[in-house]
């Protein structure tokens, strides 16, 4: 304490002109009666203007590192750099807008060697020898087992995503693909094709598309009739099947709603939202008056046509995504293909309650919308699975009967084909369309 020294509290300051100390008077005069205090300021003052100056002056703070920052030294593009930057940014922004103001100019490619034949009659036309169960609501009386391949399509170029057979008759297929083309002509979009859907009588088709746009197509000419968009994904698109209704469709969106679009008007005429995530399928049941859509949010919805408040709602707590569902061919089940490797199956009529008797498993679907379907006959259920393997369960028993390694990738979809006993199409991610018999 020899070096410790104060102002005398005693002296009145303003009184006396002079300053008194009271401790090491030598120690204040020599220091000129500076406090601990002063000298700490003046250091911290010091930091500040090294850190960018004084604390009000944030505008010109350049960081902890400013004074180490020297601009003749910093890595700056060279006039070529710079131009080519330029037009990158410039295509990027270009591409972006393009996108969002217009879709992508469609083209078509005929495949066939004549639009019509001798009689006038397009390809559209039903063969007289394929038409050998085309009374309404004739089946085969037996169907079996497919055992070998007989045909590849491999006309696309990237995985299929969906295939459906021509109404009635299904002698020609339609296919879409992620090279955005769809094969029965060859229309497309500018991005990956995820769902298309006939008319009843085939002469047009629907198809959705990543790039947000819904086209309506002439199956027998190619040509893009309409385009419908709310510039949002559609993740599956159906034609209401009633005869009376042909005019209008329905579309699961990436934001969560149900569109349904009227293709005379081209307008939006109703919107279904209530569910909470991605809508990813739309089955019509009970003669059409109904609807059933699923979810990333894990739920079953049932809907009355045209109201737009769900009627039913399934949902529990062991239940997983659904993104592939099936109407069996005599209208009472509804064949849910489960992300937990399970096809479930529900009542599609009243109650909708799911049937615990009732569960195929032993396939590898996790991560994948596999379709599913059934044998005309109800005898056998099919799918595809992860590995590329088409795999058969009887329909009683549940039982796993069959297993054939279609494709090199996932095996996306399997359909059966409406009047042959034992012929099963699949479609893979390796590009390819096969036929088993």
């Amino acid at each position: 304490f020899a070096k410790c020294y104060a102002l005398d509290p005693s002296v009145d300051t303003h009184q006396v002109s002079s300053i008194s100390y009271i401790g090491a008077v030598d120690e204040a005069e020599k220091n000129k009666g500076l406090t601990v205090f002063e000298p700490g300021q003046k250091k911290t003052e010091k930091r500040k203007k090294i850190k960018g100056g004084e604390a009000g002056d944030m505008d010109n703070f350049l960081g902890p590192w400013a004074k180490y920052i020297d601009e003749k030294d910093s890595a700056k593009p060279s006039e070529e750099e710079q131009k080519e930057l330029d037009e990158i940014t410039a295509k990027r922004q270009k591409k972006g807008k393009n996108e969002e103001e217009a879709p992508a100019e469609e083209k078509t490619v005929l495949h066939v060697k004549d639009m019509y034949d001798y009689q006038g009659r397009s390809y559209l036309h039903v063969p007289q020898d394929v038409g050998i169960n085309l009374r309404s609501a004739d089946a085969p009386d037996k169907c079996y087992l497919p055992k070998k391949q007989i045909h590849v399509w491999s006309g696309h170029t990237k995985g299929v995503s969906a295939i459906r057979l021509f109404p009635s008759s299904g002698h020609l297929l339609l296919s879409s693909s992620m090279d955005c083309k769809i094969k029965v002509n060859n229309p497309s979009h500018s991005k990956a094709v995820r769902d298309i859907c006939f008319n009843n009588s085939g002469t047009k088709f629907l198809s959705a598309a990543y790039d947000r746009y819904l086209k309506l197509w002439d199956t027998e000419t190619g040509q893009c009739i309409s385009r419908f968009t709310n510039r949002k994904v559609p993740y599956c698109v159906k034609f209401n099947p009633d005869e009376e209704k042909q005019s209008l469709f329905v579309a699961g969106m990436s934001d969560k709603k149900i569109v349904q679009w009227d293709v005379r008007s081209g307008e939006v005429v109703q919107e279904y939202d209530r569910h909470l995530g991605a809508v990813n399928t739309i089955t019509f049941v009970d003669e059409n008056r109904r609807f059933v859509s699923t979810s990333d949010d894990k739920s079953l919805r049932v809907w009355e046509w045209d109201i737009p408040v769900d009627f039913k709602y399934i949902a529990e707590p062991s239940m997983h995504s659904m993104p592939a569902v099936t109407l069996s061919p005599n209208g009472k089940w509804l064949a849910c293909q489960s992300m937990d490797n399970q096809i479930l199956i529900f009542g599609a009529q009243n109650r909708f309650r799911l049937n615990k008797k009732k569960v195929f498993k032993g396939h590898m679907v996790a991560g994948y919308a596999c379709q599913v379907d059934f044998s005309p006959d109800m005898s056998y259920v099919v799918s595809g699975d992860a590995d590329g393997k088409l795999n058969i369960w009887d329909w009683k028993t549940t039982k796993l009967y069959h297993r054939i390694k279609a494709h090199d990738k996932v095996c996306i979809s399997a359909l059966w084909h409406p009047h042959e006993t034992s012929k099963v199409i699949t479609c893979g991610w390796d590009g390819q369309i096969k036929l088993w018999d």
